[in-house]
């Protein structure tokens, strides 16, 4: 078989749809059920970032049994008339251009000041890769209306006068299965995401319809109106061992000397809690999963306040080292809910951001305001303080057993190993095999004689066994007895502990 060429004509561009059919998870992150979801999520920010500047208060989002989805706003709708400056029309820009829109100007008084679109390309790229899209658009009076097909447009634009008494867009589109693998968005993932951005646009209303049989729709409808502290009071479930306590600021400033300043507007709400926690970060309205700089001012902040206050009230003990975050995360329940009219994020996707300015500014911003906190709120303080002194000791405590665990149950038992008095059996069949437990040294020489050795093995114990229901860690493996039970029969042992997954040994494949 001949070699294949590699020359001047082996180079190609992709073009129009192409650019996002053929490659979906360099815009979506994947060209999954994922990359399917992102797809969704872009359109529904256009719709969130209208109702932030002001204009709508309720968003419909409508999921159809033929997976196909429509988002309608009240927003001021999608200008698509014919623009001058790019000798162009608007609809071409927005749904067939990628890298144009309405927020490259964020920081510097454009329309959108804080928003979740960014780039230029969502609405683009979505309609790229869908089997088909409709959009409908209220706005000067006149009722708009495309229709696109596999990324292309049929028909151009349809302009009709239209009496409205409402300006708004309405888009319905179907993912399409030649560009995504599963375009099977589920139920749940549409709340999660409606609930999300009604948690962080307080105010805003988002109505969920979902197609159950045709025509007929189940509807939820998610709506926050003090935002971020209502929705800390939710998972609370009221059990707070503190009182929900809100913070918000605004600053100004630059990732670098030589950039431009930006905005950035954050606001905390958090309360400690023993049992629940959670940690969640928003940006821009985007649910931030890898967090990024406000989980690193989080972090940073509240250690160095906690930590502060523990010294100066001499609350460590002379041989004790510093707290961890984990101690902290063990009884907090902190919501962040930040905006910024410059973003960096690690990618399309949004799901964490790299600003230093922010990361800067908001660590500054919540030591300062623990500080105070701590001194408004001195009983407040004494809780939090004496709850992340239990939850380190009980980690600190947690290693040290798991240490010892493994130091003690580690390998087989042999010469180096043994059990001191334990008489094995010979067979190796696990499902033949028994132990009996004697008590002391006669009942192992009466037992001893009238055993069968082939398949049972013998382990003496002395006096009475300590009751593990009531007894710490630390003083159940102090105890020979216990742990020459284990090592006899060596599938570990069950722990659950908060503060430690790796306690957990225990493995029935390994009983002897």
């Amino acid at each position: 078989m001949a070699a294949k060429t590699y020359d001047n004509s082996s180079i190609s561009a992709l073009k129009g749809a192409d650019r996002v059919r053929k490659r979906p998870a360099v815009i979506f992150g994947s060209d999954g059920i994922e990359g399917c979801q992102h797809s969704m999520f872009e359109i529904l920010s256009n719709s969130i970032d209208e109702a932030r500047e002001g204009y709508g208060s309720m968003i419909n989002v409508t999921r159809y049994l033929d997976l196909s989805i429509e988002i309608e706003d009240f927003g001021r709708g999608i200008p698509v008339e014919y623009n001058e400056r790019e000798k162009k029309y608007n609809w071409e820009l927005v749904f067939c251009e990628l890298y144009a829109g309405g927020k490259y100007k964020n920081n510097a008084g454009g329309d959108y000041e804080y928003s979740l679109g960014l780039n230029g390309l969502g609405a683009c790229a979505t309609q790229y890769s869908s089997e088909y899209m409709d959009v409908e658009i209220l706005r000067d009076n006149h009722k708009f209306n495309l229709h696109f097909e596999k990324g292309e447009n049929v028909g151009g634009l349809t302009k009709t006068p239209f009496r409205h008494r409402h300006t708004g867009s309405r888009i319905r589109w179907k993912p399409d299965l030649k560009v995504f693998t599963d375009i099977n968005i589920t139920l749940e993932f549409y709340q999660d995401i409606l609930k999300r951005q009604a948690v962080v646009n307080s105010g805003l209303k988002f109505i969920l319809k979902n197609e159950t049989s045709p025509g007929i729709f189940e509807t939820f409808e998610y709506y926050y109106e003090n935002g971020i502290v209502d929705y800390v009071k939710e998972i609370s479930q009221e059990k707070e061992l503190t009182a929900v306590y809100s913070v918000s600021a605004e600053r100004k400033g630059r990732d670098r000397e030589d950039m431009a300043d930006y905005k950035v507007k954050m606001q905390f709400a958090f309360c400690f809690n023993n049992a629940n926690n959670a940690l969640e970060y928003y940006h821009n309205s985007s649910f931030l999963e890898h967090g990024g700089s406000p989980d690193k001012a989080v972090r940073n902040a509240f250690v160095y306040a906690i930590d502060q206050y523990l010294k100066q009230n001499n609350k460590y003990t002379k041989t004790e080292g510093k707290i961890q975050f984990s101690d902290i995360e063990d009884s907090l329940i902190l919501v962040s809910n930040s905006f910024s009219t410059a973003t960096s994020y690690a990618n399309q996707t949004k799901k964490a951001i790299t600003n230093k300015f922010i990361q800067d500014t908001m660590t500054e911003f919540l030591r300062e305001q623990l500080s105070i906190y701590f001194v408004e709120n001195k009983m407040d303080a004494e809780k939090i303080c004496e709850q992340v002194l239990v939850n380190k000791r009980s980690r600190e405590t947690a290693e040290k057993t798991r240490i010892n665990i493994k130091k003690k149950l580690g390998g087989n038992l042999d010469v180096a190993n043994r059990v001191k008095k334990f008489v094995d059996c010979r067979s190796k069949d696990i499902s033949r095999r028994e132990v009996y437990i004697v008590e002391g040294d006669s009942a192992l020489g009466a037992c001893k004689l009238g055993r069968d050795s082939e398949f049972q093995a013998i382990i003496p114990i002395r006096g009475k066994i300590l009751n593990c229901l009531k007894a710490e860690y630390d003083k159940i493996f102090k105890s020979d007895v216990i742990v020459d039970l284990l090592k006899v029969l060596g599938c570990g042992v069950e722990i659950s502990s908060k503060h430690n997954k790796e306690l957990n040994s225990f493995d029935l494949e390994n009983l002897r």
